[in-house]
């Protein structure tokens, strides 16, 4: 009977009985090992990667132009730059080093001396200073003589980050400790200082910057002025010395961890759901930064709309699109975004980015145009997390930090640093009134490059249109120059051509009338080849080829209607 009750018992019986006879350890080990394996692959998390390699870490990665001044003299003997990051073996992912860097950080502690700034539109901006002399805080830092040629670097935030921020900590101390004047620009309403106007900062407002670097520049004339930029800071830099080309005194610059391209950055912060995650800590920081300044956008933008917010997106749609007039989310992403204006950067340049950054992908990196523009090195690592990099057993520094205070050392020590040349109202002016702007085989960005023609300067301009209006901000009304709010230009368009327009008067009133009309013609065309040739005297000849080609209609018309006159009065005086 019991042989044949056991044939009769289920499958399913037998399967709990053989469970059940197993040790209950067994099931632990099994969970923790199945729980540790999930974590491992959800955190990225490269330790016994590492541990195999002996924690030798990765080479840095660099891209350059091949003829690159910036990266044979200065980048180049850089030791770290030339070596290996090895992150901190307990922080072998870029989401722990992301959440150490935001939560703990090991910050140097000290105190800033406030500076505080008004603007013309009546906006405030909270400058936090710290010098130091033989290891001590200079108390009286806004009385230096301006003949002190010691150089002073200015670091821009990320998004609703200060100067409290651990990181900006590590790099101002740093930097001061070297001897240098080191002044964080806070962004409007952060750093503890309240809204004074209805413009708020976002991802491409570059206008505050703009103020203060002028500003030093002015009170400061015989220092070198250095600029740092970390994440969405790190694109209002880029952004800022692409739209000021060779116009700025800005002798050289670090872009840490910057997004590039926004749209591209918003698909992948919305991708997977760590990344999702992150969106959401960085929704309720902006929501807590509307909190603050609630009496301003409860009535610039929709306030109920910001408290509802669960993403990024969302939050641009309710506030920053409304506030910074800007049509449509993507639209403000596009114009914003700083890979449109690489090519137009003047300054010497370090990009940093981390290509396991969980909030900037690698692929919004603009490699091509990093590549082709002879100021800018890119350095790349393949760890990191986002404006993290710690390294060493106790995480007590960060890699980027001494890669930027090495590069600027010997970027002010050498010859190449920028120095600024002022663009002449004429011949921008000239450029706006030619007509071979108009012309489908030029392109009319500042390199002066022809876009037929494979040169290794030439910035690939298949990307959006978006990109070419960016690339070329005086063409742009409105807001393009200096950020979303429109009748902020710095060089009004109309200024201009009222300014030139007298003496070009000058000039044509003693012309007879048809000789007026061919010299408006052809002038503008001779004034535009002359600038491009500047930039490209190779291409010269291929230039006025084309500068003929595409204005010998107008020149051809304009001859035939005088030359027809003539026969027509030679003929009826010959004929009768």
């Amino acid at each position: 009977m019991d042989c044949y009750g056991s044939r009769s018992s289920s499958p399913t019986e037998l399967l709990v009985a053989a469970a059940a006879a197993i040790p209950l350890w067994y099931y632990l080990f099994a969970s923790v090992l199945i729980f540790f394996i999930f974590l491992y692959t959800f955190l990225e998390i490269h330790f016994f990667k590492d541990l195999i390699r002996g924690f030798i870490g990765d080479r840095v990665s660099l891209t350059y132009h091949p003829a690159s001044d910036v990266f044979h003299g200065v980048a180049s003997l850089c030791r770290t730059l030339g070596g290996r990051y090895s992150p901190t073996p307990w922080l072998s992912s870029p989401h722990l080093q992301t959440a150490f860097l935001t939560l703990y950080g090991r910050p140097p502690v000290f105190d800033y001396q406030r500076q505080v700034l008004l603007v013309p539109d009546g906006g405030t901006i909270a400058l936090d200073w710290l010098i130091l002399s033989d290891g001590a805080m200079v108390s009286k830092v806004f009385s230096l003589p301006k003949e002190d040629p010691t150089p002073i670097l200015i670091v821009i935030p990320g998004l609703t980050s200060d100067s409290s921020a651990s990181y900006v900590k590590h790099l101002v101390f740093k930097m001061a400790k070297q001897g240098w004047k080191v002044v964080v620009c806070n962004h409007r309403g952060l750093g503890g200082m309240s809204m004074t106007s209805d413009r708020f900062y976002n991802a491409g407002w570059t206008e505050d910057l703009r103020k203060v670097v002028n500003k030093l520049h002015k009170e400061h004339p015989e220092a070198p002025l250095f600029t740092v930029g970390t994440s969405i800071g790190a694109n209002i830099l880029v952004k800022y010395l692409g739209e000021e080309g060779e116009n700025t005194p800005v002798a050289g610059a670090a872009s840490i961890c910057s997004p590039w391209d926004l749209l591209v950055g918003d698909r992948f912060i919305n991708r997977k759901f760590v990344q999702k995650i992150y969106d959401r800590m960085l929704t309720i920081g902006l929501q807590g930064y509307a909190q603050m300044h609630e009496s301003i956008l409860s009535r610039l933008a929709n306030w109920e709309g910001i408290k509802k917010s669960r993403s990024i997106r969302e939050f641009d749609n309710y506030a920053t699109c409304l506030v910074g007039k800007f049509e449509t989310v993507d639209s403000y992403y596009r114009h914003c975004s700083s890979a449109c204006f690489v090519g137009n950067v003047a300054v010497p340049l370090l990009c940093i980015n981390s290509l396991d950054d969980p909030l900037c992908t690698m692929e919004a990196i603009p490699w091509d145009e990093c590549r082709t523009n002879k100021n800018i090195v890119l350095a790349t690592t393949p760890h990191g997390g986002h404006l993290a990099f710690f390294e060493g057993m106790t995480a007590k520094s960060l890699w980027w930090v001494g890669a930027v205070g090495e590069f600027f050392n010997n970027l002010h020590s050498s010859s190449l640093m920028h120095k600024q040349k002022k663009t002449h109202i004429s011949d921008l002016s000239s450029s706006l009134e030619s007509s071979i702007d108009k012309g489908p085989f030029v392109d009319t960005s500042e390199d002066g490059m022809v876009a037929a023609v494979g040169n290794e300067q030439t910035i690939d301009r298949g990307t959006e249109d978006s990109c070419d209006e960016q690339a070329n901000p005086e063409q742009k009304n409105g807001n393009a120059l200096t950020g979303p709010y429109p009748g902020n230009q710095t060089r009004s368009i109309d200024a201009l051509n009222k300014t030139s327009q007298p003496s070009r008067q000058t000039t044509q009133n003693d012309l007879p009338v048809g000789d007026n009309l061919i010299h408006d013609i052809v002038m503008p065309v001779r004034k535009c080849i002359n600038k491009l040739a500047r930039h490209n005297r190779n291409s010269m000849w291929l230039l006025a080829y084309i500068a003929l080609v595409t204005t010998w209609p107008l020149v051809g018309s304009a001859l035939l209607v005088r030359f027809r006159k003539k026969f027509s009065v030679f003929y009826k005086h010959h004929g009768s």
